[in-house]
């Protein structure tokens, strides 16, 4: 799956059902961003239907509705939130949104998927963490550049076989297409966003945290800013991030809205794990200039340089985790803290930036 625009990018696996025909059934909330199809993809792969879906937008719903024909159109949120065959409530709102929606759905009796950033704000996490711990109910984050992403998939088990010897360092770059013209008001607004660390930096920490086996991490440095669009006041086009996990892995993150039209996707996102032994660098979305593939994962160490594309080679895993932990009451897709503590990080990161540009 490509896309030139970060907004309808919707990857496709092969079906890998977890469960039987009906037996877990999702509603939707809130269509602000194209991510939700990628989300819904990942559940109906692996055996979840698409039963009822809510937006205001009455052509978002429509469109909707094509790609899964599966969906009642309810009149409102409500309706949906109180239906009790549904186990699980999916939302890509509006980002300072979703956070609130998430406790309503947990007061509802269900588990929430969220889009990612799932909270804008410290407040929102802390009543999350609260909800969660007074409901039992569970919730999902979409950290879609590695969940969805067979490369970074494939990279975990290299780093297991130890292709690279002892992790050292990681690396993460998050380049994205404007295409301003087709954004919604409040991608321009950052209190609704978040700002750009909160938003896309959110995937380079969860990555940072996972492929560390960390914890947590500490914020050394970070920046952001307006470097080219003062008809965008409240956009930030640049930011980037020094952390150190508690592991003791130093990472950096660099993010931006330059990727120019000339690229044959939306942005050409790159991770690198160093380690004591080699490297693996990751070209998720397109091998610039030699092929348009993605899922490109190059591992250079003692025994020489590889290059594999694992398209359709990996799947994802993550969806049918998230099913039987709702089903099972287990904990395997991700872990609640480790879910909460990357887009925590995040804001911290995000909060104290010093402003450049």
């Amino acid at each position: 799956m490509r896309a030139m625009d970060g907004q309808t990018y919707a990857p496709k696996g092969k079906p890998a059902p977890v469960c039987k025909r009906g037996e877990f059934l999702i509603g939707v909330i809130g269509l602000d961003h194209g991510h939700i199809y990628g989300m819904c993809n990942g559940l109906t792969e692996a055996g979840a239907t698409v039963v009822r879906v809510y937006d205001k937008d009455v052509e978002r719903v429509k469109a909707f509705v094509e790609a899964f024909p599966t969906a009642a159109i309810a009149k409102s949120k409500e309706e949906v939130l109180t239906d009790s065959t549904i186990h699980l409530i999916a939302s890509a709102a509006i980002a300072n949104e979703r956070g609130p929606l998430g406790l309503e759905a947990l007061d509802a009796g269900k588990d929430y998927f969220s889009d990612k950033p799932p909270f804008t704000t410290f407040e929102q996490v802390e009543a999350a963490r609260a909800k969660v711990k007074e409901t039992g109910g569970k919730w999902f984050v979409y950290y879609s550049e590695r969940i969805h992403v067979e490369a970074a998939i494939y990279a975990e088990q290299l780093l297991k076989d130890g292709a690279i010897g002892k992790l050292v360092s990681l690396r993460g770059w998050g380049p994205h297409r404007l295409s301003a013209a087709t954004r919604p008001a409040w991608f321009f607004d950052r209190e609704r966003y978040g700002g750009i660390i909160t938003d896309i930096g959110s995937h380079q920490v969860e990555q940072m945290l996972f492929f560390s086996g960390a914890t947590d991490a500490t914020v050394v440095s970070s920046r952001v800013g307006n470097l080219h669009h003062p008809e965008y006041p409240g956009l930030e086009d640049y930011g980037d991030a020094c952390l150190t996990t508690d592991t003791g892995i130093p990472c950096y993150l660099c993010l931006d809205w330059f990727t120019p039209d000339g690229l044959g996707t939306w942005g050409d996102g790159r991770f690198f794990l160093i380690g004591t032994e080699g490297y693996i660098e990751l070209r998720k979305y397109i091998d610039v200039a030699a092929s348009r593939d993605g899922d490109n994962v190059i591992v250079v160490n003692d025994d020489g340089e590889q290059h594999f594309t694992v398209t359709g080679q990996v799947g994802f895993p993550f969806f049918g985790r998230v099913i039987r932990d709702c089903l099972d009451r287990s904990e395997t897709a991700m872990g609640q803290e480790h879910t909460f503590r990357a887009i925590e990080i995040a804001i911290e990161a995000q909060t104290n930036a010093v402003r450049i540009g």
